[in-house]
């Protein structure tokens, strides 16, 4: 009854399925990775974000050779604020709104110089493409808490003097002359003495994970649903033929009603020839013929 599948358009469906449920399945298992990102990042915010502050000391080489297991871990450094090379970080939203970022690099006792995010600025209504007030730096020597924070890569935009298109810190570096770490920045949580004024500080990061683990069970059932509409459909075709035998056609005859049907799109189907009924008589049989045939 099933032969129909080895046809070449039923082999033809079966092949379309297979790639739709391929590609359901890449999807899958790419809401999948998302997900595993997503938890990653926020088991760092867990461990880290709130733990006690890390003497420079202890975390300098973080600085250096970045390890992602400990971004947002608070690290405490003083010095002081080189305020000469501040610079504003372009195109940074926050909670919706568009703005900027300060940066500033903090010159360590012992020569090393981190790069601090001090915060968020709203765009400026005085003059386009700046805030209108950067709260200065204090200046003198300054205790900073700052979070670990990763590099951000090289951007292929400019941006007007004075102003950074992302925290790229060997693009910094190049502007200030001098040698900044470079695998690292701190994100300001605080600075002793502070200031009366400062920027917008940065929101705790979220630690929902999303709807990644839904979507990706959605796209398996799509998956299999198109396997099971594929089945169904063949299940369909199967009673058809088996209605066609019992009326008197072959599958060939079967088979070339449909091409006909197929390559005459507005051709209305061929009208089936009635059944026979068990125990009619001969009267019956001419009574339904007739009706067939819309008599």
């Amino acid at each position: 009854m099933y032969r129909f599948l080895f046809s070449s358009r039923w082999l033809g469906w079966f092949a379309l399925v297979c790639l739709i449920s391929a590609v359901c399945t890449t999807l899958g298992l790419w809401q999948l990775d998302r997900r595993d990102a997503i938890r990653e990042d926020i088991g760092n915010v867990v461990n880290n974000y709130d733990a006690a502050p890390v003497p420079f000391t202890d975390a300098a080489d973080l600085f250096e050779n970045y390890d992602p297991a400990k971004e947002w871990l608070p690290v405490e450094m003083t010095g002081v604020y080189d305020t000469d090379n501040q610079r504003i970080v372009r195109n940074r939203p926050l909670s919706g709104r568009a703005g900027y970022e300060v940066v500033v690099p903090l010159n360590l006792p012992d020569g090393t110089t981190v790069v601090i995010n001090r915060g968020w600025l709203p765009i400026g209504n005085n003059e386009a493409g700046r805030p209108d007030t950067v709260p200065p730096a204090p200046s003198g020597e300054v205790t900073v808490v700052a979070r670990l924070k990763p590099a951000e890569p090289t951007l292929q935009r400019g941006a007007p003097e004075g102003q950074l298109a992302s925290i790229d810190l060997a693009k910094y570096q190049e502007e200030v002359g001098y040698e900044l770490e470079q695998a690292a920045y701190g994100l300001m949580a605080s600075e002793n003495p502070q200031p009366s004024v400062v920027p917008e500080a940065a929101p705790k990061p979220s630690v929902d994970e999303g709807p990644h683990l839904s979507y990706a069970m959605q796209w398996f059932a799509f998956g299999v649903m198109v396997f099971i509409g594929l089945g169904y459909a063949a299940w369909q075709e199967a009673q058809n033929r088996r209605y066609a035998a019992e009326d008197g056609y072959d599958d060939e005859d079967y088979d070339d009603d449909e091409e006909e049907t197929y390559a005459a799109h507005s051709a209305p189907a061929p009208r089936r020839r009635p059944r026979k009924q068990r125990g009619s008589t001969q009267e019956d049989e001419e009574d339904a013929l007739l009706d067939a045939q819309g008599y």
